[in-house]
């Protein structure tokens, strides 16, 4: 059994991570850090896993705070690690590319990598030392994580954010950094992932989207970059802005609308019927973006955030289309609540490639 072990896993990337690990079934066993340490459940993570990842950071506190929280942490994983009968062959750190800018959290950081680097040693293991840009990703802490969550926090709720410090950012999506941190992805390809982009620009950009979004469009998702922007832009609008609707004309002849308008990039479109009583779906996707649009019959959508025991339900009719977007790392299916059979179009943005589906089975 492949099993990591994590640090941090409850914050904004170790939720990413989790997500992501999910896909290769994964099993992920936090160790504690900070306050909450404990020696046995952090050793009883990290003994026999197949790869220790430390994520814990503090990076919004006094000078004080951060320098000890982020040394401390480090010290403890490191003991952890010692204390491993089985120890890990890999150990990966999630560190900064501030480290050398001559800020408290730079130096913090870099001490943070040596305590590891040496325990690393000291148990023959492979040291992965990720330097992370600025992150960005679904259903991050506005006014905390990163100015892109601030961003899409404040459009989604009709607000127009202002640029103070107008600079050039290096972004990383968090799944990509989850990729890079879990080897996924070759740390030697991280450049190829990253994006730069000035502050102004990413306001542009997030506020294109809203825009065509709030009319029910999908805005041209053709680079992977566009497309995990909007799908962490679209975290900050569910469920308040679901389902949307479509308007419905009809005559004698029968009835007609439209299900989908997309600005750009492949798109692919399918159709399913469903019998009474019967559900479909029980799925998430990484990085997918999919609606759904029922055509005639009645259903109900329900989606669940991964890690989350609430379940958001939508109750929709093709006598009244609505559609309903998928946000990407929520379980969700669609079950036919009528009595005669369910017509359903789905849309998806990408070509279904069955090496690389990201369609990973997950019960509502």
């Amino acid at each position: 059994m492949t099993r990591y072990a994590v640090s941090g896993a409850g914050g904004f990337l170790g939720w990413h991570t989790r997500a992501a690990l999910r896909e290769s079934g994964v099993t992920v066993d936090a160790v504690p850090v900070g306050d909450a340490f404990d020696a046995e459940r952090a050793l009883a993570a990290i003994d026999g896993s197949t790869r220790a990842v430390h994520i814990a950071g503090v990076n919004r506190a006094s000078d004080e705070e951060v320098m000890a929280g982020n040394i401390g942490f480090a010290e403890q994983f490191a003991a952890a690690l010692r204390a491993a009968a089985n120890p890990p062959p890999v150990v990966a750190y999630a560190n900064s590319t501030q480290v050398g800018n001559g800020s408290v959290y730079g130096e913090a950081k870099a001490r943070a990598a040596e305590t590891l680097a040496a325990a690393a040693r000291d148990i023959g293991a492979e040291f992965v030392n990720v330097s992370l840009p600025n992150l960005f990703g679904e259903h991050g802490r506005p006014f905390y994580n990163a100015v892109t969550s601030t961003f899409s926090h404040l459009i989604a709720k009709g607000e127009s954010p202002t640029v103070e410090n107008d600079k050039e950012l290096t972004l990383l999506h968090a799944q990509n950094a989850v990729d890079l941190l879990t080897g996924t992805a070759s740390v030697d390809r991280q450049a190829d992932l990253e994006v730069v982009e000035t502050v102004s620009g990413l306001l542009a950009r997030l506020q294109g989207y809203a825009a065509l979004y709030r009319q029910g469009e999908i805005p041209d998702v053709d680079s992977d970059f566009d497309r995990d922007l909007f799908n962490t832009y679209r975290s900050f609008t569910f469920p308040e802005q679901s389902p949307i609707s479509l308007t419905r004309h009809a005559d004698a002849r029968g009835s007609f609308f439209e299900i989908i308008r997309s600005h750009g990039g492949p798109g692919q479109s399918s159709f399913s019927t469903t019998v009474p009583g019967v559900t479909r779906g029980d799925h998430f996707h990484r990085r997918k973006i999919e609606r759904f649009t029922v055509l005639q019959g009645r259903a109900r959508i329900s989606l669940r955030r991964l890690f989350s025991d609430e379940v958001v339900s939508f109750d929709v009719s093709g006598d009244a289309p609505g559609a309903v977007d998928m946000p990407t790392m929520w379980a969700h299916n669609i079950t036919n609540v009528g009595s005669e059979t369910l017509y359903t179009s789905f849309w998806t943005n990408d070509i279904f490639d069955p090496q690389n589906p990201d369609t990973i089975a997950e019960v509502v």
